[in-house]
């Protein structure tokens, strides 16, 4: 029996990309790729000399058939995807389950992954996470998946979605999970690379005004356990006076303060709060 090597490769910086993931692109009989085009890129920049042999979404159930025969057939393969980790949103699950069921060896060759990366500098709570690969297209997909969202214990929810429908999708997010924090990151390891950490609210008007930003593959990461706590908890209007008494301030300044230092609200709110205990006040 031959081994099935599952290969990370970059997604922006090739100086990422691993010496054990060279020496196994250069040892095995030949590599499966997502796109040849991408990955003849790759392998030229490392000198690397080795057949490719398409292996993507629309032929892997096919494929998969004769790759399993060469594996069989004692014929050591790599799979890779266009950039990232196989089988995260990329071709490969089939293989791989084809591969354990006929009692072939799966090795993992790690590296870069965009939704590791991307939850590493989020700044949201990452003790317990889940991922829910590209945003549906789909008006009832969509819905299931915010209900999903909005409902989950996890911590962390990521997605991915395309520049096109970002503005959209973080406009529904803004309706669906109100106050909750995100990330949207982008262009992962390369020079133009972004990450807006924030309420929903505000990431929603930073990305809006900068119509430069919505360029390449979007990770978006969200916290709605923020959302559940104001619920649950204080006013806004009893978290500002609750402010002025132990700062022994205004009550302008406790907005400014509390906005300051509550990830949780939105400025929107806590201006409005501020307004209505003037009100009550007078």
């Amino acid at each position: 029996m031959g081994v099935l090597y599952v290969v990370a490769t970059p997604i922006g910086n090739l100086k990422d990309f691993s010496l054990r993931a060279i020496e196994t692109l250069e040892k095995v009989d030949y590599i499966l790729a997502e796109d040849t085009r991408q990955t003849i890129k790759l392998l030229n920049h490392f000198d690397i000399k080795n057949k490719m042999v398409s292996y993507h979404k629309f032929n892997e159930k096919q494929r998969s058939i004769s790759v399993i025969e060469d594996l069989k057939n004692n014929k050591d393969i790599a799979l890779v995807s266009d950039a990232g980790t196989p089988c995260i949103s990329d071709p490969g699950y089939i293989l791989v389950k084809e591969a354990l069921e006929n009692g072939i060896k799966v090795l993992g060759v790690p590296g870069c992954s965009a939704v590791i990366t991307a939850l590493s500098i989020s700044g949201l709570d990452t003790t317990s996470f889940s991922f829910y690969g590209f945003v549906p297209t789909e008006n009832k997909l969509r819905k299931d998946m915010f209900n999903n969202i909005k409902n989950s214990s996890i911590k962390t929810k990521v997605v991915y979605e395309s520049p096109k429908r970002i503005l959209k999708l973080l406009e529904e997010l803004k309706q669906e999970i109100p106050g909750c924090l995100i990330a949207v990151c982008s262009e992962l390891t390369k020079i133009h690379e972004s990450c807006v950490h924030g309420k929903i609210e505000d990431v929603y008007q930073t990305m809006k005004n900068d119509s430069g930003s919505l360029k390449g593959e979007y990770v978006v990461l969200i916290s709605n356990q923020p959302e559940i706590e104001k619920k649950e908890n204080l006013s806004i209007e009893a978290k500002i006076v609750d402010v002025i008494i132990k700062n022994d301030c205004t009550i302008k300044d406790a907005v400014k303060m509390l906005n300051e230092n509550d990830d949780y609200l939105s400025k929107k709110d806590i201006y409005n709060a501020g307004l209505n205990l003037k009100k009550i006040l007078k």
